[in-house]
């Protein structure tokens, strides 16, 4: 039998019939009562994997759940608990999905640290009353872009406090070694095929083949991962250290190039590179459009 509602709607419809957490009794006197008792026996289907999986319920406590749920339906449009019952659920998602993603995306799993929730409602309260707010939308924004990066930075490097020294020393090391030069912006390389053609500009977009490791020979990328054909893209569409090397490099040179954390992926990381890590990519640079 075709689904007539949604799990969620039907789980209000139940609620309704329900008092005291006493189960509604059927009445099935004709083919309507037959037919809507049919219907909420169908929609029952798969209705506590959604709750504990969709919205996070522990289903140990259905019968609040259902209490909640009638409460809502016996509203009607009632709009003052409408708005009640929406403040609830926004409030369950800011606590549940919000919070737990900043804290998740700040502090890793750093469970020491975490955002205040107090001063997030405080926030929000001003913001949506009009009353005391102390910053603009367009000025709590930017500041929070800014201290978002710069917490984020400051708890990744303390976990990944290594890999930066790592990089440093290596870096160090390297740059004294034969035939290695370092350009203005701190990138170093190695010239491996000298070429003569023309030098890429910010306007241009590059043909390359090229192969990314980490300091430990882990290769994370190449771009014979990626098809047949070698790699093409905008010269200021990738990380500051190739844009900074690219541009120093003649079509037809084939470089080692060593890139410091702050000019590849920094405090963020990239996938399997992790946070604050130095990077060599060896790129040979084919044709520059």
């Amino acid at each position: 039998m075709k689904k007539f509602f949604s799990v969620a709607i039907v789980a209000a419809v139940v609620a309704t019939m329900m008092s005291c957490g006493n189960n509604p009794k059927p009445s099935l006197k004709n083919d309507v009562d037959t037919l809507s008792y049919a219907i909420g026996v169908v929609q029952s289907q798969g209705l506590m994997d959604y709750l504990a999986n969709a919205k996070g319920v522990d289903t140990t406590y259905i019968a609040e759940f259902l209490q909640g749920v009638n409460d809502g339906a016996k509203a009607g449009d009632d709009k003052k608990k409408a708005a009640y019952f929406a403040g609830i659920e926004i409030g369950q998602q800011i606590s549940n999905n919000m919070m737990k993603g900043l804290n998740y995306n700040l502090f890793g799993d750093d469970s020491t640290q975490t955002v205040s929730l107090n001063n997030f409602l405080a926030g929000f309260v001003s913001s949506v009353t009009g009353k005391d707010c102390k910053l603009t939308v367009a000025e709590a924004d930017s500041l929070a872009q800014i201290l978002f990066e710069s917490i984020k930075a400051k708890s990744a490097e303390k976990k990944y406090a290594a890999n930066k020294e790592e990089g440093a020393k290596f870096l160090a090391d390297n740059a004294k070694k034969e035939g290695v030069q370092t350009l203005p912006c701190g990138v170093q390389y190695k010239v491996l095929k000298e070429g003569n053609g023309a030098l890429p500009t910010d306007t241009n977009t590059v043909v390359v083949n090229y192969e990314g490791r980490l300091l430990d020979g882990t290769v994370f990328d190449a771009s014979n991962r990626h098809g047949d054909e070698p790699a093409e893209f905008a010269v200021t569409r990738v990380i500051k250290g190739w844009t900074e090397a690219l541009k120093a490099m003649p079509v037809g040179s084939e470089w080692e190039i060593y890139i410091p954390e702050h000019l590849a992926y920094g405090a963020n990381g990239q996938g399997n590179i992790p946070p604050f890590s130095t990077l060599i990519f060896k790129v040979e640079l084919l044709e520059v459009k």
